[in-house]
């Protein structure tokens, strides 16, 4: 039997983890007590987060915050009656802001945050390793902002996204069952080569270039009690531009076998995937001074991501490009949360959160698996003195599990069946294949999502 030839649409897949599981909602530890609502709220330098033109209420000459949230996430795949869980490392999405007033109706800052980020790792060698390893990706924003206070109850506010990132995952490309019986067709052996390690994987590595959009929003006060606002954030096309493609072997007979693609080491290649528009509704009621109730309604444009494209720039291996459909769509997160100012130093928080999936059915995967989630919150704020806040946050992410299947073309099956074919005819071909179990596979599971997220913040103003 020839050397076995394949192409790398196996790894192409690896970059849809940029759909769903990656958007950050724990940029304000303050409001990650409250369910991380904030659109109808007066939060100072904060706003520039939620809803840009709550910052023209601002009564401070300047206001400062900080925080950073460590999520502690763990997935598990029920698979054949084997659960497989992830050893995933913690993420840390953070959040800077400074705002100042320029006069008692204008008012600038800007803000430093994580927006986007992932971290998943299932391991090189479990069973769903050619869909998916490990994946790290993270997206970095500067936003500048201004807003006015048109009326004494009416205000607006914009600011400038700048965004960049890097990804950096891992996934199997061969089929390590499907190369043990190749191997033993090969050699008339039946002796198991690789007995579930990973002959051959790739390390996608690239930076994104720096994308630009805007967030815009308006604040109204009905009356003393009630407030209600709106902003919308724009899509950003994160582009990869000259990404880096690495193989490793398991050893060295691996890479003997698969010579043939060692071409792909150290290519380059380009992709492009969406940074999603928000568009996000709320309202804010205080029926005592004491008391502050939030709700939040907001829609993420997931629909954006109908495609995955992937292009090599060698011209060489242009007949590895891809396009992969995606089909989301938009979804919707629902957000409530509450506040009570226990003492003049002591405010307490709570919240709740409901986010759902834009998952198609059809294309669920590993490094995303997209479910709904729920979220409870708990927080508090202590002064210590006048103008110094010590915020607190604790966030539970439990997911409804979700069974879910990805159909995938086994490229060893696929070119073992065509060399076959050419070499030895079609009724030997048809034997070889069915050996092999068909060229189209499907991986099945039952996934659970768990996460654990505390945070702690400064803020400071005067």
């Amino acid at each position: 039997m020839k050397k076995i030839i394949f192409s790398t649409l196996a790894f192409a897949a690896s970059l849809t983890m940029m759909g769903e599981g990656y958007q950050v909602n724990t940029l304000s530890v303050k409001q990650e007590g409250m369910g991380h609502t904030g659109v109808a709220q007066k939060l100072g330098a904060e706003s520039m987060i939620f809803n840009p033109a709550g910052m023209a209420f601002m009564d401070k000459t300047l206001d400062l915050s900080a925080g950073v949230t460590a999520i502690f996430s763990e997935v598990t795949a029920l698979h054949e009656g084997t659960k497989y869980e992830t050893n995933n490392d913690a993420s840390t999405p953070f959040q800077i802001s400074g705002a100042f007033s320029i006069f008692d109706n204008l008012k600038a800052g800007v803000t430093i945050n994580t927006p986007y980020g992932s971290g998943i790792d299932w391991s090189d060698n479990w069973p769903g390793a050619v869909l998916s390893q490990s994946v790290k990706l993270q997206v970095f924003n500067i936003q500048p902002t201004v807003a006015y206070k048109i009326l004494p109850n009416l205000s607006v506010g914009a600011g400038l996204m700048i965004a960049w990132g890097s990804i950096d995952l891992n996934k199997g490309l061969v089929n390590a069952e499907t190369f043990d019986k190749v191997l033993e067709l090969k050699y008339n052996s039946a002796e198991h080569y690789f007995n579930g390690t990973t002959p051959a994987s790739v390390n996608l590595k690239g930076n994104a270039e720096v994308a630009v959009g805007f967030n815009v929003g308006a604040m109204w006060d009905i009356n003393d009690k009630i407030t209600v606002g709106a902003s919308y954030k724009s899509k950003m096309d994160m582009k990869v531009k000259a990404g880096d493609a690495k193989l490793t072997y398991a050893n060295d007979f691996a890479k003997s076998e698969l010579s043939s693609i060692t071409g792909l080491d150290g290519a380059n290649f380009a992709a492009q995937l969406p940074a999603v528009s928000q568009l996000t509704f709320g309202i804010c009621y205080k029926p005592i001074d004491r008391l502050k109730l939030a709700f939040d309604a907001q829609l993420s444009g997931w629909s954006a991501y109908d495609k995955l494209e992937i292009d090599f720039l060698n011209e060489k291996l242009t007949g590895f490009n891809q396009n992969l459909t995606k089909n989301y769509s938009d979804a919707w997160a629902f957000r409530l949360g509450a506040e009570f100012a226990m003492t003049n130093r002591l405010d307490l928080r709570a919240g709740f959160i409901v986010d759902t999936t834009p998952v198609d059915e059809n294309y669920f995967n590993p490094e995303t698996p997209g479910m709904t989630r729920l979220l409870p919150c708990l927080g508090l704020s202590f002064r210590p003195t006048k103008n110094l806040s010590v915020d607190l946050a604790f966030t539970y992410v439990e997911g409804l599990s979700r069974e879910g299947s990805n159909s995938y073309t086994d490229l060893v099956a696929a070119q073992t069946y065509k060399t076959a074919l050419e070499g030895q005819g079609q009724d030997v071909a048809n034997q070889i294949i069915k050996q092999l179990g068909g060229i189209e596979k499907t991986f099945s599971a039952k996934y659970d999502i768990k996460a654990f997220m505390p945070a702690i913040g400064l803020s400071y103003s005067f």
